[in-house]
């Protein structure tokens, strides 16, 4: 069995972590408090329903953005089965910004880019994104479990067709991120007729060990197994085998730092953003660990 030390991890999110993602973590621990993640989560919300003010460690725009979205959903579907009018109100945001073809734009237009990494900055507003989009729609798939008013919202609909399609015209081997975030956004919507067929056709790209290093990243830059299938129980762990699994999960636990936290490969765009991304790597790392038990 993986090990590692859960009381570290502990320490190092007192110490370190953003209040948002000490509220996480004590829901990741059995803590009966989703008011605290919601009320955390409540300090990065615009006034159009939308979500900023860093809530995306390396996008410090105060504006709302759809990777502001993918973030609120992922903490949202954590509080489940408590419910949030925040989600639906996420969602009628969302609708406005969605693009005809129902995809989403990787960013809106930033006017405040001070401590925003580039590939933020330099979105092209007018394209729809399948990795932001797959994202987004995979934490809103997951909140649409326990809340009718997100699982019938005409927003979440759109954007699921428009993942599935996207998907069904890849044809050559894609991004490291869109891989990854089109899988997860297949084990969310699990049970849709279409997944099956998605799945054989992003089988090919999934490399045997299912370690996939990143275009314009850093050298050490990587996606492993568990990034691509972090869920035990979704459809994707069928692309990869349970020795690539275990092992991938001995090498989780293995990245423990000595101060209790998890290390990121990718560079921040701030250092505020250095702190930041290590608290969310590490709620996320401490979770996946408990999860795969």
């Amino acid at each position: 069995m993986t090990t590692f030390g859960l009381n570290a991890a502990s320490e190092f999110i007192t110490n370190h972590a953003r209040t948002l993602d000490r509220r996480r973590f004590e829901r990741l621990l059995g803590q009966p408090d989703p008011d605290g993640v919601i009320d955390a989560l409540a300090a990065y919300r615009n006034s159009d329903n939308g979500f900023g003010w860093g809530l995306e460690p390396d996008l410090r725009s105060r504006t709302s953005q759809p990777a502001g979205a993918l973030h609120a959903f992922e903490a949202i579907a954590e509080i489940a089965p408590t419910t949030t009018p925040l989600a639906a109100a996420l969602c009628d945001w969302l609708d406005t910004i969605a693009l005809p073809d129902g995809g989403l734009p990787f960013a809106l237009p930033i006017d405040d880019p001070v401590g925003c990494a580039s590939f933020w900055v330099q979105a092209d507003p007018t394209t729809s994104s399948l990795q932001i989009t797959a994202a987004v729609t995979a934490n809103a798939c997951r909140v649409a479990i326990n809340d009718p008013a997100v699982a019938t919202h005409p927003w979440l609909a759109r954007s699921k067709k428009f993942c599935f399609d996207a998907i069904a015209a890849l044809s050559t081997q894609m991004h490291a991120y869109v891989l990854a975030y089109a899988l997860h956004f297949l084990d969310a919507a699990a049970d849709a007729p279409e997944t099956a067929a998605a799945l054989d056709q992003l089988r090919p790209y999934v490399p045997a060990d299912g370690a996939i290093h990143v275009d314009g990243g850093t050298d050490e830059e990587t996606l492993h197994p568990l990034d691509l299938a972090p869920d035990p129980n979704g459809p994707a762990r069928t692309l990869l085998t349970p020795e690539s699994i275990a092992a991938d999960l001995d090498r989780v636990a293995r990245e423990q730092q000595p101060d209790g936290g998890w290390q990121f490969d990718w560079t921040a765009s701030s250092p505020g953003a250095v702190l930041e991304w290590r608290g969310y790597v590490t709620v996320r790392s401490v979770g996946i660990l408990l999860d795969n038990a």
